[in-house]
């Protein structure tokens, strides 16, 4: 049996950390599910999502030892997908969700069972969020809200718009994630 890897997707300030922080406590007894933590760039203590904190050196070598299934730079870190634990969790049949990048989405669909769950929000909403949390100027989360590319076409995407209650953000984050 094969399982698919869903790939969460979306801009900044969307929600994306908070919705799946919410999913992963609540699916985190089922196996059915397994959640990937990735490698990146970034110190361990930086905030925000739970990962594998690494040095550009440390990155690069995993990397050309093949140790990274994915990888893509953005907001000047590197990020990655750690090979072994993704493909036993496909190999066990199971619902593998991971954040990535759109620039690394052609490329995962390529390799493997792929469905997106793109995570949104209205543009100001995003930029109270951005704002809120403090981490940048005025003028980087003019950029962020400018940065948006396109998702490639042919892909099998669910979306999900956080624009209400968390819980609701929550239950079509489960829903999406269910359905996979």
């Amino acid at each position: 049996m094969t399982g698919r890897l869903v790939a969460v997707v979306g801009p900044s300030g969307a929600g994306k950390d908070t919705l799946m922080d919410a999913a992963r406590k609540e699916l985190g007894n089922d196996p059915r599910f397994v959640f990937l933590r990735r490698v990146i760039t970034r110190p361990a203590d930086a905030g925000g999502e739970d990962h594998i904190a690494v040095t550009e050196q440390a990155f690069a070598a995993m990397r050309d030892a093949g140790e990274l299934a994915l990888w893509w730079g953005a907001h000047d870190l590197l990020y990655g997908l750690p090979r072994t634990p993704l493909e036993a969790a496909l190999a066990a049949g199971q619902v593998t969700v991971a954040n990535l990048s759109r620039s690394a989405l052609s490329e995962a669909a390529s390799l493997f069972p792929l469905r997106v769950l793109e995570i949104t929000a209205p543009e100001e909403l995003r930029a109270v969020r951005l704002a809120a949390r403090g981490r940048e100027t005025v003028e980087d989360v003019m950029r962020r809200l400018a940065r948006q590319a396109p998702l490639p076409p042919g892909l099998d995407v669910r979306r999900v718009v956080n624009d209400a209650s968390l819980a609701e953000g929550v239950a079509q984050v489960l829903a999406g994630l269910r359905a996979a």
